[in-house]
């Protein structure tokens, strides 16, 4: 009996295989084949449909976390104007009247026209290096005589009524420190009867004013002020020079 079992399978088996093998051919060459799929059917997936919502906004956030160094910059600024061609106000004194001459001669070549103007200021006090009054006309000129023998060529006599009538006065000068700047001058010349003293007089100077001019002419007159070095230049706001 189980030998005839055993042959049962084995059979089955052999069948199987045969099948399998040539199958197709013994149902005449006919092949099965499944249907296509419904290609017009198809479409594409947005991520957020597929993915979880943690893993769509991380995707999303590491394109946009680009570290700021590996950001492209922004063009630099371009400047709205020529930084030489800026406008500035200036203004240069004070000049005496001899002073103002020689200025204006040396500013000639600049051509400023209309950028250019003057102004004048009036000091009611100032200082000045004098030899106190002298009795008589005799002993004045005995002291002008001294004075020349020094070196010392300007000078003049005052001749108006009151104290100070035939004091002889060697400069005056605006501020105290340079009156007794001139007075070292004159004594390491000799004069030792020479003082300084405050005048209540009226001491006339010019200031020079500078309207609108751009940088390369602020830059040339800084270079000039260089020859006048008992003045000062200042920059200053356009609607305030004096």
């Amino acid at each position: 009996m189980i030998r005839i079992l055993i042959w049962i399978l084995l059979l089955s088996n052999i069948v199987f295989f045969a099948a399998m093998q040539w199958g197709p051919q013994l149902l005449g060459g006919t092949v099965v084949v499944e249907a296509p799929l419904n290609a017009d059917k198809m479409r594409l997936l947005d991520p957020a449909q597929v993915l979880p919502p943690e893993k769509t906004k991380a995707s999303v956030g590491a394109s946009a976390a680009i570290p700021a160094n590996m950001q492209a910059a922004p063009d630099p600024a371009t400047p709205s104007a020529d930084i030489s061609k800026v406008a500035v106000c200036l203004e240069w004194g004070e000049f005496s009247d001899a002073e103002l001459a020689s200025i204006t001669a040396v500013l000639s070549p600049l051509e400023l026209g209309g950028k250019l103007s003057t102004s004048q200021i009036i000091h009611t006090i100032g200082y000045w290096a004098y030899i106190p009054p002298l009795k008589d006309k005799a002993a004045i000129d005995a002291k002008i005589e001294q004075l020349k023998a020094r070196g010392v060529t300007e000078y003049f006599v005052v001749q108006e009524t009151g104290i100070w009538m035939n004091a002889i006065s060697l400069g005056v000068f605006k501020t105290q420190e340079t009156a007794q700047n001139f007075l070292g001058t004159l004594r390491s010349k000799g004069v030792r009867s020479a003082q300084v003293g405050q005048r209540n007089s009226k001491l006339k100077v010019s200031i020079l004013k500078f309207t609108e001019v751009d940088t390369a002419t602020e830059d040339k007159l800084i270079e000039i002020q260089k020859d006048f070095s008992s003045t000062a230049l200042n920059k200053v706001s356009c609607g305030l020079t004096r």
